[in-house]
């Protein structure tokens, strides 16, 4: 590992101000995802700001009825919230079919929505990744690609957002608060959060630099069934093939989130008018335009068939 340097932030606007201030440096909470990185030098920052003692820890009423979730709040803990179980069960589902207990307890709100790709291209550090390194080429192009993207992809990068989380975050209509290293506050849509690849897939969200996640924020309760499936090799401890975040109501409309096909989770709300007619019209026309490899091209039909079963299940 490389060697850094280290503070503990006394205040968001602080840690943003220092972050902006000090050449690559990174916050740290959890550390889940970012310790890996470092160990393998995927990587480098040369200086971490420990955010832990920040006061983002909470999950509180909003006035229109809402929740605002603290940057800092556990996995395990918003799961387990009685308030997000009961209003936002969409969100417990997902956060409970992620990683494992142990991650769960470490793994903070602001963290899971900025893990990186689990991509096995952007791991190995002795293959080309734009992700990693940008313009070197991207070997899972034309290599094994059965985990990477159908949709949204582009001649630069295929892999895949890795959350669960994410994906109920885009059905529940998401807000992301940041403070600037002006201590300026900002409000980001969480359809606008993660970004497509394009040419610049190393840029994964729209943060600039120095700018701290605060807390996301939820809209009034919706109703409705709200269903996470997630299709995976094996029971735990997995990322997603493909997974399907929904929120149905009797009427037959709702909204659909997808995760494990693209860039960032995957919605299309004029897909969602589909939703009366069924999984297969739901499917056409949210995937219109989709580019899979011959490795991931079964994807398709799963999105169909995971949609279908959670729609069954919704509608009892």
């Amino acid at each position: 590992m490389k060697s850094f340097t280290y503070e503990r932030a006394k205040s968001p606007a602080e840690a943003a101000a220092s972050a902006a201030r000090v050449a690559d440096a990174k916050f740290i909470a959890g550390g889940t995802n970012l310790l890996d990185l470092m160990k393998l030098q995927i990587e480098t920052p040369k200086h971490l700001i420990d955010v832990n003692s920040l006061s983002l820890d909470r999950i509180e009423p909003l006035p229109d009825g809402g929740l605002r979730i603290g940057a800092l709040v556990r996995n395990t803990d918003l799961a387990a919230d009685q308030r997000i179980r009961r209003d936002y069960a969409l969100l417990s589902r997902a956060l409970v079919a992620g990683a494992s207990g142990q991650l769960r307890n470490k793994a903070t709100t602001a963290g899971n929505l900025l893990q990186r790709t689990r991509c096995p291209y952007f791991y190995d550090t002795n293959q080309p990744c734009n992700k990693r390194q940008p313009g070197s080429g991207c070997a899972a192009i034309g290599g094994i690609s059965r985990q990477h993207a159908v949709i949204g992809s582009s001649e630069a990068c295929i892999a895949t957002n890795p959350g669960d989380m994410a994906v109920a975050m885009r059905a529940l209509d998401a807000t992301v608060e940041t403070v600037r290293p002006d201590g300026t506050i900002r409000r980001i849509a969480i359809a606008d959060f993660h970004r497509l690849p394009g040419d610049t897939p190393h840029q994964e969200t729209v943060l600039s630099s120095g700018e701290l996640i605060t807390a996301v924020t939820l809209p009034k309760p919706v109703g409705g069934a709200q269903i996470y499936r997630k299709v995976r090799d094996r029971a735990s401890y997995a990322f997603a093939l493909v997974s399907v975040g929904a929120i149905v109501h009797r009427d037959g409309s709702g909204c659909v989130a997808v995760g494990g096909i693209a860039h960032k989770p995957w919605r299309l709300e004029a897909a969602e008018a589909e939703m009366p007619r069924g999984a297969k019209a739901v499917a056409t026309r949210l995937l219109a335009g989709a580019n899979p490899t011959k490795d991931n091209i079964f994807k398709l039909t799963l999105v169909e068939r995971t949609l279908g079963a959670v729609l069954t299940e919704a509608r009892g």
